[in-house]
C-alpha cells in the first residue's frame, strides 16, 4: 500500500475522494486510481456504515483499492488500527483526509509527516478549517464551546502536533479540494471540486412536480431547539408544498418519527450521499435546505437539470441558549456564500398567530 492513501470516515468524504481522483485524470485520459488506496475508518452508527458500504463498492468500480478498517470495533481497536496503518502511512507519497477535526485522523497524523497532504470536503467544516489554519488558531469545530474540557486537555498535545502537520512546510505541500468558498491560507493550494464525476456517472434525474426538504443534524449537535426545528419543518412543508424529507444520516429516529407524524412528510433515509441521490432522482423541482454543505454542492451536482435550490436563513431565536457563540455567524456565512442562483428564504414570526412565514 504505497502511492496515495486516503482516510475516510463518512460517505461524503469518500464521494469527494472519488471526485478528487476523477479530477486527477490527465488529458491523455488515463487514470491514476490504481495508485490510490482508500482506508475506511468505519463509524459505528448503522446509517453511516450502510452508506459507506455502498460508496466503497462505487469506489472499487472506479478502480480504487478500498480497505475497510473496524477502527472503532471494541476494545483494542485503536491500538490495532494504529499498528496496522503505521507502515503504509510512512510509505505514502500523498495522504488524503476528509476531516481535519477528527481525533482519529489527528492521532494518525502524529505518526508521520506526509510530503503531500490533501483535505477534501466533509461538509461546511472545511470553511472553518481553512479560516482557523489561516489565522494560526487551534482546530475547534464551529458548534463546540470554546473552553477545553477534560478530554480536550488530554488530547491537546495530539491536536497541536496534528495542526502543525496539516499546515504547509518546506518539505510538505497542502491542498484543499473543495466545492465551498474558502480563502486559501498562506502556502495552501485550493482546488475547485465541481462534482464532475457525479454528473458524468449519474443522471440527469427525473423531476417531480413538488418540493423536497433536506434535513439537518443541528438538533443533534445541540445548536437548534428540537421543538422549534419541528415547527419550522412543518411550516416549510406547508409553504412549499413539500412531500418528502431527506434525512441527515445523524438525525435521531425519534425526531424523524415526530416529523413524519406531525407533518405528513415522507421521511427518506438515503442510501448514498444526497448529491448522488438527487442526481439519480427522482428529485423535486425545488430543494429546500437549512444552512449546510448541500446548498453549495447540489447546484453543482444538479447543474443543467432545472432544479432550484433554496436555503433557509436561520434567525438568532432558533438557537439554543447553550449553542456555541460562533454558531449564528457561521451558519449565516454558509447561507450568505451560497451561489447566486440559490434562493434565500427569510423567516419572520407573526405574533398574532404564533406562526412562521417565509419570504
Amino acid at each position: 500500500m504505497t502511492g496515495q492513501l486516503a482516510f475516510v470516515e463518512s460517505p461524503v468524504q469518500l464521494l469527494n475522494v472519488l471526485e478528487w481522483a476523477h479530477a486527477q485524470v490527465p488529458s491523455s485520459g488515463t487514470s491514476s486510481a490504481d495508485a490510490l488506496t482508500v482506508v475506511v475508518l468505519s463509524p459505528t452508527d448503522p446509517m453511516s456504515r450502510g452508506q459507506l458500504r455502498r460508496m466503497a463498492q462505487l469506489a472499487r468500480d472506479q478502480g480504487l483499492t478500498v480497505r475497510w478498517q473496524e477502527a472503532r470495533g471494541g476494545r483494542g481497536a485503536l491500538v490495532r488500527t494504529l499498528r496496522e496503518l503505521a507502515r503504509p502511512l510512512r510509505a505514502a507519497e500523498r495522504v488524503i483526509i476528509g476531516d481535519p477535526f477528527s481525533r482519529y485522523v489527528q492521532l494518525l497524523l502524529t505518526l508521520f509527516s506526509p510530503r503531500h497532504l490533501t483535505v477534501v470536503d466533509d461538509g461546511t467544516a472545511t470553511m472553518e478549517f481553512a479560516a482557523q489554519l489561516g489565522r494560526g488558531e487551534r482546530l475547534v469545530r464551529w458548534h463546540r464551546k470554546g473552553s477545553l474540557g477534560p478530554r480536550e486537555l488530554v488530547l491537546a498535545p495530539v491536536t497541536t502536533l496534528a495542526r502543525r502537520r496539516l499546515a504547509p512546510a518546506g518539505n510538505r505541500t497542502v491542498e484543499i479540494f473543495t466545492s465551498l468558498p474558502v480563502e486559501a491560507p498562506p502556502g495552501v493550494t485550493v482546488t475547485e471540486n465541481a462534482y464532475a464525476w457525479t454528473r458524468d456517472a449519474f443522471g440527469p434525474p427525473l423531476l417531480t412536480g413538488g418540493a423536497d426538504l433536506v434535513g439537518t443534524s443541528l438538533v443533534e449537535t445541540g445548536v437548534v431547539d428540537a421543538d422549534h426545528y419541528a415547527r419550522v419543518v412543518d411550516e416549510l412543508a406547508r409553504a412549499h408544498g413539500a412531500t418528502r424529507y431527506f434525512a441527515h444520516r445523524r438525525e435521531s429516529a425519534e425526531k424523524l418519527h415526530r416529523i413524519a407524524v406531525d407533518t405528513g412528510l415522507q421521511v427518506v433515509r438515503p442510501d448514498l450521499p444526497l448529491e448522488l441521490t438527487a442526481r439519480r432522482g427522482p428529485i423535486g423541482r425545488t430543494v429546500v435546505s437549512f444552512p449546510s454543505t448541500v446548498v453549495h454542492t447540489l447546484p453543482l451536482a444538479l447543474a443543467g437539470t432545472g432544479v432550484k435550490v433554496a436555503v433557509v436563513e436561520m434567525a438568532p431565536e432558533w438557537l439554543r441558549a447553550t449553542a456555541s457563540p460562533r454558531a449564528q455567524g457561521f451558519l449565516a456565512g454558509v447561507a450568505d456564500t451560497a451561489a447566486d442562483e440559490v434562493d434565500r428564504l427569510t423567516t419572520r414570526v407573526t405574533h398574532h398567530t404564533d406562526r412562521l412565514e417565509f419570504g
